[in-house]
């Protein structure tokens, strides 16, 4: 897993009427891969670049960050680019880059848990209060 803190406004598109529930920066365990024999200075493979050559990749509708639209499902036909590799994201399809809304590079970690014992949740705590019971029995496997 990667660690980036991601500007909390960059998810009011998605939770237009709980703007006030989104805390100012929010801890994202974005999926990265370690391989052997990789690129020596980075052996890290970001989760849009496993989908870069399928034939749905850059295809279909673009990354609009909106509505019930999870920033993970768009990957199969969008490359999302948090190092600004890549031009912003277009409103046709196309890869989109999302490191304006970066405000930490946390580093890379074993798992999602290490990275938010580490780190920390940055839910709010009427969020967390709400979230706590269903995503301890998830993590226990309840």
């Amino acid at each position: 897993m990667r660690g980036l803190v991601v500007d909390g406004a960059f998810w009011y598109p998605r939770f237009p009427r709980l703007h006030a529930l989104v805390p100012a920066q929010v801890v994202l365990a974005w999926p990265e891969f370690r391989l052997p024999g990789r690129t020596p200075g980075d052996p890290w493979l970001p989760i849009s670049d496993l989908f870069a050559d399928t034939p749905t990749a850059g295809t279909g509708t673009p990354f609009t960050n909106s509505g019930p639209e999870t920033l993970f499902e768009p990957l199969s036909r969008t490359a999302i680019d948090w190092d600004a590799t890549r031009a912003a994201c277009p409103t046709t399809a196309g890869p989109c880059n999302l490191s304006a809304h970066i405000r930490a590079d946390l580093g890379h970690f074993d798992s999602r848990d290490a990275l938010l014992t580490r780190h920390g949740q940055t839910l709010c705590p009427a969020a967390r209060l709400l979230a706590e019971p269903v995503l301890s029995r998830r993590a226990a496997g309840l």
